[in-house]
This record gives C-alpha cells, structure tokens and sequence, in this order.
C-alpha cells in the first residue's frame, strides 16, 4: 500500500488521469485529493466525475475542500459573490457543465467535503494552518485561504507532523526545495500551478507521502 497526495487539479482532467497512470495507482493505494478540483481549467465536472468513478471501481479516495469550490458554493446562494467566482475561473467551470451553474448533486458533494485530514505522520489540508490561533484546527478558513503562514508553524504542536497541503502554486524548483529542506521546515507545498502556462508551472504534483518524494506530470490539457 502507498500513500499519495495531489492538489489544484483546477478542471485538468487529462493531467490527472496522465498521473494516475505514471505512478501505477492500485486499490490498495491511498489517494488523497487536497481541493481545488475546479475552475480555470476546460472539465471541472469531469475532474470530480473521474474521482466518483474511481470510489465506485473501489479505489481508496479521500477528498478535501479547496477554496474555489468554497467560491462556488457561495456564488449559487450569495448574489455577492458570483462575479467574484466568474472571474476566477468559474465560467471554465460553467463551460463544462453546459454553460448552467454545476447541478445539485456536484454542489452537495463540495458542500460535504471536509476542511482537512489526517494520517499517520501527516496533516493534510487545502491551504495551510493558522498557528495564530491557540488551536490551528480550529480556523476552517485559513485552511480554505491562509497564505504565507509556514514561518508561524509550531513545531511542538505539530509532534513529528508535516503540514500537506496546496492553493499558493510554486515552481518546480521552488517544490524540491522545499522538499529538501523538510526536515527543517515541516510544511511540504505540492501546488505546482497545473492550470497556469507560466514558465516553471504548468505542471500536476504527485507527492509520495511514505518515501517523501515527487512525480511532475506536464500539463495535457491545454
């Protein structure tokens, strides 16, 4: 059994699949998927279809809630906050589901999803932890939204635990420092930009949670 961990998917459906494939995902395998499945990229829907079917084929699957499936929640019931949504790539997101708004059973899977999970040497969320507050698990936005927070980490609370997690997209060689410098910094950003053609992203980030290594998949989407 291993254990892998990917984020920002942002509607890359071919990528996500081109990954699964590189890195031979069996049943017995844990894949833990850190949010951001929509927006920006061209199959939102077909990104969160890929994962029901994989539930269904019985395959190990744990999913979190990003911040972009947050704004599209917020955009069906909050007048306010649409456009906000729109602009950051939720018309992408409308795109694939038919130019309408994502149905009703899309939506109660986001709403459903968690803020973060844990496993054995591991704390994984969307964007990080608010180490401001007396107990960082306690603040469901910041893991929804924090950014440059892993200077605050407290490594006494933390017990031995690396921080997984997403949302601030880093270039490669920004992701194997930080994989380098692990043991001094508990905190591993797998957020490689996959939706983003920008020189150093444009890639999906496979992070290998048992040995502490990564697997780059270029984007196959565009």
């Amino acid at each position: 059994m291993a254990r892998f961990a990917i984020s920002d998917l942002h509607g890359c459906r071919q990528t996500f699949l081109a990954a699964l494939d590189t890195i031979g995902l069996n049943k017995d395998d844990e894949l833990f998927l850190l949010g951001d499945y929509i927006d920006r990229g061209p199959d939102s829907k077909g990104v969160i279809d890929t994962i029901w079917e994989l539930e269904r084929d019985g395959y190990r699957v744990q999913c979190l809630k990003g911040n972009h499936e947050q704004m599209c929640l917020d955009g069906t019931k909050d007048p306010n906050w649409l456009p906000i949504w729109l602009k950051n790539g939720g018309r992408e997101t409308m795109g694939s589901f038919g130019d309408h708004m994502p149905d009703e059973q899309h939506l109660q899977w986001m709403e459903a999803l968690p803020h973060y999970l844990e496993t054995p040497g591991y704390i994984l969320t969307h964007a990080g932890l608010n180490f401001r507050r007396a107990n960082p698990m306690e603040d469901q936005d910041a893991m929804l939204w924090i950014r440059r927070w892993s200077q605050e980490v407290d490594r006494d609370w933390l017990n031995g635990r690396i921080i997984v997690h997403g949302h601030t997209p880093r270039t490669l060689s920004e992701i194997k420092e930080n994989l380098a410098y692990l043991n001094h910094l508990p905190v591993m950003n797998i957020d490689a930009g996959c939706c983003y053609d920008l020189p150093g992203r444009g890639n999906l980030c496979v992070f290998h949670l048992d040995d502490q290594r990564v697997t780059f998949m270029p984007n196959r989407d565009r």
